[in-house]
């Protein structure tokens, strides 16, 4: 049955901007938080607590999170790659910790060596310490398996591939999985096929499903997975993001898209598209391009705001 309430969890603060080329100020990230806010957004991917070195746009995370309001009724996740990432995470005073680390682990062995320089199995041990503990400081820890739906190296994956990662996340304790098209060349078919194999081992509520929309499948892949029930979504706000060890992987898909796409089903958000397209319109202005999102350049192009034409 397709459920009647969506929760999108905002990664463009986070999961959007780490690929900039161009510096993006904390002033700038910290507003594009206080909009997403203001729009309705409830769960909000901030930042990540990673080597400066390697991802040097998110190198102010500290003073992000230290400059966010944090109004009732909104959780802020951070991610939290390893125990390095979440001593840095929580050196801060306890009011500017985030609510929730996610870790992210591949679904194939030449993903997880390209990307973080070690095995599954090695990157698994390196999360089991980050889980217990932030367990231990009262945070939830939601896992991303990352290339779930294929590998720029290895090129297809398995559901079978997929769900060995998902038992070695359950095995160390991880809250909340999530399923992610890293390269976004999955489709309908494949996509439930991986969810169904999350589904084993996890509760619908903590099963969610992130989407690139390289290949343009993202809406119809989130379409797939409310076909399960599957109710949880990562979007970013005017598509923005990537992935720079993925040759031509475009943004995550368009928070605009996908609530334009749930409201005109009648599924509930809590969102204000209006305000997501003003956000998007804005963030994209930051940037000097004119946003990703389709819905959102066309609802800017209706109003004849010039940012949908720049």
């Amino acid at each position: 049955m397709i459920p009647s309430h969506v929760t999108l969890v905002e990664v463009g603060p986070r999961d959007g901007l780490q690929n900039e080329a161009q510096p993006v100020s904390a002033a700038h990230k910290i507003e594009l938080v206080h909009r997403l806010q203001a729009a309705g957004c409830r769960e909000i991917e901030v930042t990540s607590f990673v080597s400066p070195k390697w991802v040097p746009q998110m190198a102010d995370n500290a003073e992000v999170m230290a400059g966010i309001a944090r109004p009732p009724g909104v959780r802020h996740s951070v991610l939290t790659p390893n125990m390095k990432g979440l001593e840095a995470a929580l050196a801060a005073p306890r009011e500017h910790w985030p609510d929730e680390v996610v870790v992210f682990g591949a679904a194939t062995e030449a993903f997880s060596q390209r990307n973080i320089n070690c095995s599954i199995a090695e990157s698994i041990e390196r999360f089991r310490p980050v889980v217990a503990a932030a367990h231990a400081a009262g945070l939830k820890v939601r896992a991303a398996i990352s290339c779930a739906l294929g590998c720029p190296y290895q090129g297809e994956v398995s559901a079978d591939e997929v769900e060995r990662v998902v038992l070695l996340m359950k095995g160390i304790g991880v809250d909340h999985c999530g399923v992610a098209d890293t390269i976004g060349v999955g489709t309908p078919s494949r996509v439930q096929a991986a969810l169904e194999r999350a589904l084993k081992h996890y509760p619908l509520v903590e099963v969610s499903g992130h989407f690139h929309d390289t290949y343009g499948q993202a809406l119809a892949n989130i379409h797939a997975c409310l076909q399960l029930g599957v109710h949880n979504f990562d979007t970013s706000i005017a598509g923005l993001g990537g992935c720079p060890y993925a040759k031509g992987a475009t943004g995550n898909v368009a928070t605009e898209d996908v609530v334009f796409m749930l409201h005109g089903m009648g599924i509930h958000t809590g969102l204000d598209l209006d305000a997501l397209v003003d956000t998007g319109g804005w963030i994209s202005g930051v940037l000097g391009r004119p946003p990703v999102s389709r819905a959102g350049r066309a609802l800017l192009a209706r109003r004849g705001t010039a940012a949908a034409v720049a």
